[in-house]
């Protein structure tokens, strides 16, 4: 008889392995929640903060901070999506092997600014070889990059906010995900990029495995289009392979929500203490657990979809969690020692809601290092971009 899992079910087990029911412990392991959350997002790096603060007791921006540029125990580089992303260092066979298989859709630039997979594989070995031992600017790189490839590596031909880059940057995500690439500490106001600590990839076939069940672990019960969408990978390609693990004994068939879905096998525990999911949570931009969790109408419900979303993407705004579902909008604005978070609720909240909305925004001060003020009224910023 296959097992029926519903939403509430979901939600509770999702926000307990996500460390959003609760908080790892003061003490714990940072790395270790990044890899819960299968990475947190970090185009914005203080978002990336505060999505490991909010889930750990005690953690600040200063502790992510030293584990990411003091201890090495995270790397920030391109990850899922080839977007940036604070990854756990020791994960990165994993990771480089898994996204590096992922096919890609076609090229959106133009004919003449394309690059064939001949001198793709020579800007990734470049730059690999550029960012050996050293920290460069992306000009530095890119100076690199051009005598050790060639004048066309050079080419302005890639648009980019409003200006035009060289050829070689379209790949910059490609290398990333390889380990030629990763982010090194900025010089003043200026990025830099490394390369992070020599790896062994893991096989491909082993390591798309171990995504897929970490993946469900973490998001599932979830099909392979919700894959799929999580990584920018071709449905077809996503579906496939589950069918494989699915043959191998590797996932398992479930009932969601009155369809198909897929689980680890095995994997049909629940958190201790109910089945349903509680509690006020405030997320920031590109919280994994917005991106990833599915279906996204049942996560964002109502006036949510519109009002939580941009075009249907999630993460574009900074989202309050109620009982497992997104209520609201939230913005923080930070002036010296003190920041202000201004909350707009889409519902009444209960007396309960409220003071468990004020202790989230103490939270979210502590993390910032920051002097909170809560304000409830309406979010006036528009969606990141």
């Amino acid at each position: 008889m296959t097992l029926r899992i519903g939403w509430d079910e979901a939600s509770a087990r999702r926000l307990e392995r996500q460390f959003l029911a609760n908080p790892a412990q003061a003490g714990g392991d940072v790395a270790a929640v990044v890899s819960a959350m299968l990475g947190a997002h970090a185009q914005v790096l203080s978002a990336a903060e505060l999505s490991v603060g909010v889930r750990t007791v005690g953690v600040t921006r200063t502790d992510v901070r030293a584990a990411l540029w003091e201890d090495r125990a995270l790397v920030k580089t391109h990850g899922p999506r080839g977007t940036v992303h604070l990854l756990p260092a020791d994960e990165l066979p994993l990771w480089s092997a898994a996204l590096t298989v992922i096919p890609s859709g076609p090229s959106p630039f133009a004919p003449g600014a394309r690059m064939t997979d001949e001198q793709v594989a020579q800007v990734v070995a470049a730059i690999g070889d550029a960012l050996d031992g050293v920290c460069l600017t992306v000009d530095e790189l890119s100076e690199e990059v051009v005598a050790r490839t060639g004048p066309w590596a050079g080419d302005r031909v890639m648009p980019a906010f409003q200006d035009m880059w060289p050829r070689w940057r379209q790949v910059m995500h490609r290398a990333g995900q390889s380990g030629a690439l990763c982010f090194g500490p900025n010089r003043g106001r200026k990025v830099t990029y490394t390369r992070p600590p020599a790896f062994d990839p893991l096989p491909p076939e082993r390591a798309l495995g171990m995504l897929v069940r970490r993946y469900l672990r973490a998001y599932g019960p979830a099909t392979p289009r919700h894959f799929a969408k999580w990584l920018a990978a071709p449905g077809g390609w996503a579906g496939a392979l589950f069918g494989t693990l699915a043959e191998a004994g590797e996932i398992e068939e479930v009932d969601f929500e009155g369809g198909p879905a897929w689980v680890a096998a095995g994997d049909i525990g629940f958190p201790e203490g109910g089945r349903r999911a509680g509690g006020v949570r405030l997320l920031p931009y590109f919280d994994a657990y917005g991106i990833a969790a599915q279906p996204r109408e049942r996560l964002f419900r109502g006036p949510a979809y519109e009002r939580a979303l941009a075009g249907g993407q999630a993460g574009n705004y900074p989202v309050l969690l109620v009982d497992g579902v997104v209520a609201g909008v939230w913005h923080q604005r930070r002036q010296g020692r003190r920041t202000t978070v201004t909350v707009e609720p889409l519902g009444r909240l209960t007396a309960r809601q409220e003071q468990e909305l004020g202790q989230q925004v103490e939270r979210v001060g502590e993390v910032l290092e920051a002097r909170p003020e809560l304000v409830i009224g309406t979010v006036t910023s528009g969606p990141h971009a």
